[in-house]
């Protein structure tokens, strides 16, 4: 899949066999992905990921799940600002998360043949 047709997918990624961790929402489509890539949540991409209380909510439910997978995929957690607040905190980890997982679901697009 080249870079116009990510940006111009809108439906789910999950229709493409790939893989959307619980944590994030399971309608997360190519076009959010490519987005992701560009510029991070932080950029608004992803706001689920940068919105205090949705981030807080979703570690709150997932966060063994989102800290086991910074772990596995980087050997370590990133580290914080010591003076970030407990939903900051959220957001930073599930914001490195999703960011992590949009730049492996973006490699699987590119690798896709779209008919």
């Amino acid at each position: 899949m080249n870079d116009t047709e990510k940006w111009n997918d809108e439906d789910p990624i999950n229709r493409h066999d790939i893989d959307v961790p619980r944590w994030i929402e399971q309608d997360i489509s190519p076009s959010t992905v490519a987005a992701i890539v560009q510029g991070g949540c932080s950029s608004g991409a992803y706001m689920p990921a940068v919105t205090y209380r949705d981030a807080a909510e979703t570690m709150a439910r997932h966060g063994d799940d989102v800290l086991q997978y910074l772990q596995d995929n980087l050997g370590e957690l990133p580290a914080f600002s010591s003076d970030e607040s407990w939903s900051g905190m959220a957001c930073f980890y599930l914001s490195c998360a999703v960011e992590l997982w949009a730049s492996s679901a973006d490699s699987q697009l590119d690798d896709l043949e779209v008919a």
